[in-house]
C-alpha cells in the first residue's frame, strides 16, 4: 500500500508541465541519438549532460533518463531500415529487421520494435517499482564464477544463431574471441597481438566492428545486386498496414514476456548491460521457436525483432535498480547518470529513497510517462521512417556510408578507427560471401572481455581449481543450463536421424 502511495506521489511530480516537457525533450533527443551510428546512449548522455547545469535535479535526471531509454529504441530505426545498428544493443534487431523491411514490411518491423520496447520498458518499470530493493540484493550475489557461467551460457547460443554450418559458427566465434583479447593484458600489462601499434593498446571498440560487418559489408553486398527503392503506395502507408497484425502478435507474445524478464535481470548485473541481454534473448527465442518459425530467423522473422527489443528496454530499466538502491552503476550509461546525480548533490544508495523521495519517485513516475510519450512519438513518425526506403539505393548507400565513417571517427577522433571500420567491412563482406555467420563473431566480441576477466578472478579465488564453477549454487545451475543448451540440439538431431531411418525401413 505504501508503495502505491509513493508511486501516486511520483506520478504527481512527473505530471508537472516542466517535467513532462523535459521528458519529451529527452525522449526525442534519445531517439535521434540512438539512430545515429556510432553514438549510442552513453555517448549521447555524456554529450548532453551540460544542458542540465542549473536545472532542477528532478527535471534534469528526468531529461537524462528520457535520453537513455529513447536511445534504446532509436537504434532499431537504422537497424531495420538500412541494416546499420545505431548502437551495440540493436545489433540483433538488424538480423531480422533489415530483411523484413526489404521484403516490403518496414512498417510492421518498426511497429513491433516500438511496441516490444514499450511492453518491456513498462513491465520493467512496474517490477522496479515494487521489487527494486529485493532484486538489488539478488544481483549483488553474482560474483566472478556466476558471471563466467553466464558468459558461457551466452556463448552456447552460438549454435542457435545459424542453421547452416555449426562448424563455421564456432570458427566465427573463435575469431570474435581473438579480436576481444587484442590490446593490453589487464593483469600483466603486456600488449597482446598489437603488432607494435599503440592505437591497439586499448583494444578494438565493439561499435567499430559492428559498423563494419553490418554496415559497410551490407552496402558492398547490395552494390552487387541491382536494387530498386522500395515503392510504397498510399495503400501501403495507411495506418492499418503500418503495424503488426494479429499473427505477428501471436508468434511474438511469449518471446516478449520471456525477453522482458531476461532483459530486466541481466540489466541489473553490473557490467552485463543491454547488449548481452539482447543476444541472450534472441538466441533463446530462436532455440525455442517451432521448427517452421525457426527457419525464418535471419530472413525476416517478426519475433526476431520483438525478442531483442523488449530485452533492450527492460535492461535499460533494470540498470537503474543497482544504481538507485546501492549506488552501483550497471552499465556505461548508468555510470554517466551516476555522475549526474553526484553533480546534483544526490548520493545514490539505500538512503536516497528516504532522504530524497520526491526525486526518486518523481523519476520512477516519469518512466511511465516517458514510455507512453515514446510509443506515441514512434507511431506518429513511422510513415516518415518508411519513406526513407523510397530513396534511390545509390543515394541512400552514399549517405549511410558517410554516417558510418563519421560515426567511426567520432569514437576517438582518429582516422585509425575509420581504417579499422573499413577493414572489418571488408572482413564482413568476405565472411558473408563464404557463408560464415557474422552474429556469432559479434557475440563473442561482446562477451570476450568479461568472460576472460571473470575466469581469471574465479581461478584466483579457487587457487586454480575449476570446481568453483560447480560448487557455487547459482554458477552450477547456469553451467548446467549451458550444458543442456549444447547437448539438447545433439539429442534432437540423433532422434531425428533414428526416426528418419525407421520411416525409410
Amino acid at each position: 500500500m505504501e508503495t502505491l502511495q509513493n508511486l501516486l506521489y511520483g506520478l504527481s511530480i512527473a505530471n508537472d508541465p516542466i517535467n513532462i516537457l523535459f521528458c519529451l525533450i529527452g525522449v526525442i533527443s534519445g531517439v535521434l541519438i540512438g539512430a545515429l551510428p556510432g553514438l549510442g546512449p552513453s555517448a549521447g548522455l555524456a554529450i548532453l549532460l551540460p544542458i542540465t547545469f542549473g536545472v532542477n535535479p528532478t527535471a534534469g535526471i528526468i531529461l537524462l533518463a528520457g535520453i537513455y531509454y529513447g536511445a534504446m529504441y532509436g537504434g532499431s530505426i537504422t537497424s531495420i531500415l538500412i541494416g546499420v545498428p545505431g548502437d551495440p544493443a540493436s545489433v540483433m534487431t538488424t538480423v531480422d529487421g533489415y530483411p523484413l523491411a526489404q521484403s516490403g514490411r518496414p512498417g510492421p518491423a518498426l511497429g513491433m520494435a516500438a511496441f516490444a520496447s514499450f511492453c518491456g520498458g513498462t513491465a520493467s518499470v512496474i517490477a522496479f517499482t515494487f521489487l527494486a530493493p529485493a532484486l538489488a540484493k539478488v544481483a549483488l550475489s553474482f560474483g566472478p564464477p556466476e558471471y563466467f557461467a553466464l558468459m558461457v551460457l551466452g556463448l552456447t547460443t552460438v549454435a542457435g544463431l545459424t542453421d547452416k554450418s555449426p562448424i563455421k559458427a564456432f570458427i566465427s566465434t573463435l575469431l570474435g574471441l581473438f579480436i576481444a583479447i587484442l590490446g593490453l593484458d589487464l593483469v600483466t600489462g603486456l600488449p597482446r597481438f598489437t603488432f607494435g601499434m599503440m592505437e591497439l593498446y586499448d583494444g578494438i571498440d565493439f561499435i567499430v566492428v559492428a559498423l563494419g560487418v553490418f554496415g559497410i559489408a551490407e552496402i558492398l553486398i547490395s552494390m552487387e545486386e541491382e536494387q530498386v527503392p522500395l515503392v510504397c503506395d498510399r495503400e501501403q502507408l495507411r495506418w492499418r498496414k503500418l503495424f503488426p497484425n494479429l499473427r505477428d502478435w501471436t508468434v511474438s507474445a511469449w518471446h516478449i514476456v520471456r525477453g522482458t524478464v531476461l532483459g530486466f535481470f541481466i540489466g541489473m548485473l553490473p557490467g552485463a548491460g543491454a547488449t548481452i541481454a539482447t543476444f541472450l534473448s534472441y538466441g533463446t527465442a530462436k532455440n525455442t521457436a517451432p521448427p517452421h518459425r525457426k527457419e525464418l530467423f535471419g530472413k525476416g522473422a517478426i519475433e526476431g525483432i520483438a525478442a531483442p527489443e523488449c530485452a533492450n528496454n527492460a535492461a535499460s530499466v533494470g540498470a537503474f535498480v543497482p544504481l538507485l538502491t546501492l549506488g552501483v552503476p550497471g552499465s556505461a550509461s548508468t555510470a554517466v547518470l551516476m555522475g549526474a546525480l553526484m553533480m546534483f548533490g544526490l548520493r545514490p544508495g539505500p538512503m536516497l529513497f528516504e532522504k530524497n523521495p520526491d526525486f526518486v519517485w518523481g523519476l520512477i513516475g516519469s518512466m511511465y510517462i516517458g514510455n507512453i510519450l515514446l510509443i506515441c512519438l514512434v507511431i506518429l513518425c513511422i510513415p516518415v521512417f518508411v519513406r526513407i526506403l523510397q530513396i534511390p539505393p545509390a543515394i541512400l548507400n552514399s549517405v549511410v556510408m558517410a554516417f558510418i565513417l563519421v560515426g567511426a571517427y567520432s569514437l576517438s577522433n582518429s582516422m585509425f578507427e575509420v581504417g579499422l571500420t573499413i577493414f572489418f567491412g571488408l572482413l564482413g563482406y568476405v565472411m558473408k560471401k563464404m557463408n560464415y555467420p557474422v552474429p556469432p563473431m559479434v557475440l563473442a566480441l561482446v562477451l570476450g572481455n568479461l568472460l576472460e576477466t571473470s575466469l581469471r578472478q574465479s581461478l584466483s579465488l579457487s587457487g586454480g581449481s575449476l570446481s568453483i564453477f560447480f560448487t557455487q549454487p547459482i554458477a552450477c545451475i547456469i553451467m548446467l543450463c549451458a550444458l543442456a543448451a549444447v547437448v539438447w540440439p545433439i539429442i534432437k538431431a540423433i532422434r531425428g536421424n533414428r526416426n528418419g531411418k525407421q520411416i525409410t525401413a
